[in-house]
Protein backbone atom coordinates (compact mmCIF):
# COMPACT_ATOMS: atom_id res chain seq x y z
CA UNK A 1 0.00 0.00 0.00
CA UNK A 2 0.71 3.93 -0.37
CA UNK A 3 -0.24 6.93 0.28
CA UNK A 4 -0.22 9.27 -3.01
CA UNK A 5 2.63 11.46 -1.40
CA UNK A 6 5.73 11.44 -3.76
CA UNK A 7 8.96 11.13 -1.60
CA UNK A 8 11.24 11.76 -5.14
CA UNK A 9 11.64 11.70 -8.66
CA UNK A 10 13.71 9.50 -10.54
CA UNK A 11 14.13 8.75 -14.21
CA UNK A 12 14.53 5.69 -16.77
CA UNK A 13 18.04 5.18 -16.98
CA UNK A 14 17.07 1.52 -18.86
CA UNK A 15 14.91 -0.56 -20.36
CA UNK A 16 15.63 -3.74 -21.91
CA UNK A 17 13.40 -7.13 -22.46
CA UNK A 18 13.63 -10.56 -20.87
CA UNK A 19 12.31 -14.16 -20.53
CA UNK A 20 9.79 -12.44 -17.17
CA UNK A 21 8.53 -9.34 -20.05
CA UNK A 22 9.93 -6.22 -19.80
CA UNK A 23 12.76 -4.58 -17.40
CA UNK A 24 12.74 -0.83 -16.26
CA UNK A 25 16.20 0.08 -14.19
CA UNK A 26 14.79 3.36 -12.83
CA UNK A 27 17.94 5.67 -11.40
CA UNK A 28 16.21 7.00 -7.40
CA UNK A 29 17.86 9.83 -7.35
CA UNK A 30 16.99 11.38 -4.23
CA UNK A 31 15.11 8.48 -2.45
CA UNK A 32 16.90 6.82 -0.15
CA UNK A 33 16.98 3.26 -0.38
CA UNK A 34 18.63 2.41 2.06
CA UNK A 35 16.18 0.73 4.10
CA UNK A 36 15.16 -1.38 0.70
CA UNK A 37 15.54 -5.20 -0.27
CA UNK A 38 14.98 -6.92 -3.32
CA UNK A 39 11.10 -8.11 -2.88
CA UNK A 40 10.19 -4.74 -1.21
CA UNK A 41 7.50 -2.32 -3.34
CA UNK A 42 7.80 0.75 -4.93
CA UNK A 43 5.98 3.12 -6.98
CA UNK A 44 6.30 4.27 -9.62
CA UNK A 45 4.49 6.88 -11.32
CA UNK A 46 1.28 4.96 -9.23
CA UNK A 47 2.08 1.65 -10.71
CA UNK A 48 3.27 -0.79 -7.82
CA UNK A 49 6.38 -2.73 -8.76
CA UNK A 50 8.88 -5.24 -6.94
CA UNK A 51 12.07 -4.60 -6.91
CA UNK A 52 14.14 -7.49 -7.82
CA UNK A 53 17.77 -5.53 -8.15
CA UNK A 54 19.42 -2.71 -6.06
CA UNK A 55 22.64 -0.54 -6.61
CA UNK A 56 23.03 2.17 -4.48
CA UNK A 57 20.94 4.61 -6.63
CA UNK A 58 18.91 3.03 -8.91
CA UNK A 59 16.63 -0.41 -9.20
CA UNK A 60 15.21 -3.15 -11.72
CA UNK A 61 12.14 -4.27 -11.50
CA UNK A 62 10.25 -6.63 -14.04
CA UNK A 63 7.28 -5.29 -15.62
CA UNK A 64 4.69 -7.69 -17.41
CA UNK A 65 2.70 -7.15 -20.11
CA UNK A 66 -0.29 -6.57 -18.56
CA UNK A 67 0.87 -3.74 -16.48
CA UNK A 68 2.23 -2.10 -19.94
CA UNK A 69 -1.36 -2.39 -21.56
CA UNK A 70 -2.98 -1.01 -18.49
CA UNK A 71 -0.47 1.73 -17.42
CA UNK A 72 1.67 3.99 -19.67
CA UNK A 73 4.53 2.52 -19.30
CA UNK A 74 4.35 1.07 -22.65
CA UNK A 75 4.65 4.84 -23.53
CA UNK A 76 7.67 5.59 -20.98
CA UNK A 77 11.40 6.48 -22.69
CA UNK A 78 15.00 5.89 -21.16
CA UNK A 79 15.62 9.58 -19.21
CA UNK A 80 12.02 9.97 -18.49
CA UNK A 81 11.25 11.44 -15.13
CA UNK A 82 9.03 9.32 -13.21
CA UNK A 83 7.45 9.42 -9.57
CA UNK A 84 8.82 7.35 -6.75
CA UNK A 85 6.84 5.90 -3.75
CA UNK A 86 7.72 3.55 -1.24
CA UNK A 87 5.71 1.44 0.17
CA UNK A 88 3.73 2.45 3.47
CA UNK A 89 5.04 1.73 7.14
CA UNK A 90 2.73 0.79 9.76
CA UNK A 91 3.66 3.88 11.94
CA UNK A 92 4.00 6.12 8.60
CA UNK A 93 0.97 8.64 8.97
CA UNK A 94 -1.49 8.92 5.54
CA UNK A 95 -1.24 12.70 4.36
CA UNK A 96 -3.02 11.30 0.99
CA UNK A 97 -5.32 8.46 0.97
CA UNK A 98 -4.84 5.01 0.53
CA UNK A 99 -3.06 3.62 -2.97
CA UNK A 100 -2.53 0.20 -3.88
CA UNK A 101 -0.46 0.54 -6.73
CA UNK A 102 -2.37 -0.97 -8.94
CA UNK A 103 -3.10 0.96 -12.01
CA UNK A 104 -7.25 1.10 -13.45
CA UNK A 105 -6.81 3.09 -16.71
CA UNK A 106 -4.97 5.61 -18.46
CA UNK A 107 -6.34 8.93 -18.65
CA UNK A 108 -5.39 11.90 -21.33
CA UNK A 109 -5.22 15.43 -20.29
CA UNK A 110 -7.71 17.73 -21.87
CA UNK A 111 -6.78 21.23 -21.04
CA UNK A 112 -4.01 23.32 -18.28
CA UNK A 113 -4.97 26.10 -16.82
CA UNK A 114 -3.36 28.57 -14.47
CA UNK A 115 -5.77 29.87 -11.38
CA UNK A 116 -3.65 32.05 -8.62
CA UNK A 117 -0.74 30.41 -7.76
CA UNK A 118 -2.62 26.57 -8.21
CA UNK A 119 -3.12 24.95 -11.47
CA UNK A 120 -6.22 23.29 -12.79
CA UNK A 121 -5.88 19.87 -14.68
CA UNK A 122 -8.55 18.32 -16.65
CA UNK A 123 -8.53 14.62 -17.73
CA UNK A 124 -10.43 12.16 -19.61
CA UNK A 125 -11.47 9.15 -18.62
CA UNK A 126 -12.86 5.85 -20.15
CA UNK A 127 -16.84 5.70 -19.76
CA UNK A 128 -16.03 2.13 -17.19
CA UNK A 129 -14.31 4.68 -14.62
CA UNK A 130 -16.72 7.43 -14.83
CA UNK A 131 -19.01 5.94 -11.63
CA UNK A 132 -16.12 5.24 -9.51
CA UNK A 133 -14.93 9.17 -9.78
CA UNK A 134 -16.90 11.62 -7.49
CA UNK A 135 -16.72 15.42 -6.59
CA UNK A 136 -14.32 16.22 -3.39
CA UNK A 137 -13.25 12.13 -3.56
CA UNK A 138 -9.81 11.34 -4.05
CA UNK A 139 -8.13 10.06 -7.29
CA UNK A 140 -4.14 9.29 -7.79
CA UNK A 141 -2.72 10.22 -11.03
CA UNK A 142 0.72 9.28 -11.81
CA UNK A 143 0.80 8.17 -8.09
CA UNK A 144 -0.16 11.75 -6.89
CA UNK A 145 -2.99 11.62 -4.80
CA UNK A 146 -5.69 14.73 -5.54
CA UNK A 147 -8.83 15.41 -4.59
CA UNK A 148 -11.73 15.75 -7.66
CA UNK A 149 -13.01 19.44 -8.00
CA UNK A 150 -15.71 19.22 -10.60
CA UNK A 151 -16.62 15.84 -13.37
CA UNK A 152 -18.83 17.08 -16.00
CA UNK A 153 -19.77 13.45 -17.88
CA UNK A 154 -16.79 11.43 -18.29
CA UNK A 155 -14.01 14.89 -17.61
CA UNK A 156 -12.85 15.38 -14.27
CA UNK A 157 -10.76 18.56 -12.54
CA UNK A 158 -8.20 18.47 -10.24
CA UNK A 159 -6.20 21.41 -8.30
CA UNK A 160 -2.61 21.15 -8.12
CA UNK A 161 -0.97 23.65 -5.40
CA UNK A 162 2.45 24.91 -6.34
CA UNK A 163 4.56 22.77 -3.74
CA UNK A 164 2.39 19.44 -5.22
CA UNK A 165 3.93 20.83 -8.93
CA UNK A 166 7.60 21.40 -7.85
CA UNK A 167 7.95 18.01 -6.26
CA UNK A 168 5.97 15.62 -8.95
CA UNK A 169 5.97 15.10 -12.77
CA UNK A 170 3.17 16.67 -12.96
CA UNK A 171 4.25 19.68 -14.45
CA UNK A 172 5.51 18.01 -17.35
CA UNK A 173 1.90 17.19 -18.24
CA UNK A 174 0.49 18.76 -21.29
CA UNK A 175 -2.47 18.44 -23.30
CA UNK A 176 -3.03 15.11 -24.63
CA UNK A 177 -0.52 13.50 -21.94
CA UNK A 178 -1.75 10.49 -20.93
CA UNK A 179 -1.57 9.59 -17.29
CA UNK A 180 -1.85 6.04 -15.08
CA UNK A 181 -5.18 6.60 -12.83
CA UNK A 182 -6.22 4.45 -9.65
CA UNK A 183 -9.78 5.34 -8.04
CA UNK A 184 -10.32 4.96 -4.56
CA UNK A 185 -10.31 1.54 -3.33
CA UNK A 186 -13.07 2.12 -1.56
CA UNK A 187 -15.38 2.58 -4.70
CA UNK A 188 -14.47 -0.11 -5.88
CA UNK A 189 -14.84 -2.44 -2.61
CA UNK A 190 -18.35 -1.07 -2.38
CA UNK A 191 -19.09 -2.03 -5.83
CA UNK A 192 -18.28 -5.45 -4.89
CA UNK A 193 -20.74 -5.31 -1.60
CA UNK A 194 -23.55 -4.12 -3.97
CA UNK A 195 -23.15 -6.59 -6.20
CA UNK A 196 -23.34 -9.60 -3.84
CA UNK A 197 -25.71 -7.54 -1.37
CA UNK A 198 -28.32 -10.56 -1.34
CA UNK A 199 -25.58 -13.65 -0.47
CA UNK A 200 -23.86 -11.03 1.55
CA UNK A 201 -26.92 -9.41 3.04
CA UNK A 202 -26.18 -5.56 3.08
CA UNK A 203 -28.39 -3.49 1.88
CA UNK A 204 -27.68 -0.40 -0.21
CA UNK A 205 -30.17 1.78 2.10
CA UNK A 206 -27.98 0.90 5.14
CA UNK A 207 -25.02 2.09 2.90
CA UNK A 208 -26.56 5.23 2.02
CA UNK A 209 -28.27 5.89 5.76
CA UNK A 210 -24.46 5.13 7.37
CA UNK A 211 -22.68 7.87 4.82
CA UNK A 212 -20.93 5.08 2.29
CA UNK A 213 -22.82 5.99 -0.57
Amino acid sequence: MFTGIIQAQGNIKEIRSSNKGTVFVLNSNSLDLSDVSIGDSIAVNGVCLTVTQLDDNSFSADVSQETLNCSTFSQLKKGQNINLEKSLRLDQGIDGHLVSGHVDGVGKVTSVAIEGESTCMKIKVDDNLVKYIAKKGSICINGVSLTVNEIDDNVFGVNIVPHTFSVTTLDELKVNSQVNLEIDIIARHIEQLLNHKTSAGIDKALLIKNGYL
